[in-house]
């Protein structure tokens, strides 16, 4: 084996500096992840409360339909995104 340090490996690790918090990129994508999906969220409540204020119109509810697909699609897209990175950087550290 080498000795030497993988560097991909090390910037996967490094605190990112455009940050006010002390973190990885890994954990930055992770926390852009999570504040896109909670947008979604919101946006999937506020029409969820026209419905149930009496907008029950099939527009709005096509809308929420909508919605809900598109947040399915962000979060199967945010598990396969974060999970290859995690095991292209488990490959990398092995090969370290």
């Amino acid at each position: 084996m080498s000795d030497s340090i993988n560097p991909l490996s090390v910037m996967a690790t490094a605190p990112t500096s455009s940050d006010k918090k002390a973190g990885s990129w890994y954990q930055a994508m992770a926390d852009a992840w999570g504040q896109t999906l909670d947008r979604q969220a919101s946006s999937m409540e506020t029409i969820a409360d026209k419905i149930s204020a009496g907008d029950d119109k099939p527009a709005t509810i096509t809308q929420l339909s909508a919605e809900s697909l598109k947040m399915g699609f962000l979060s199967n897209t945010s598990h396969t995104a974060l999970s290859s990175t995690g095991e292209a950087l488990k490959t990398m550290a092995q090969k370290s």
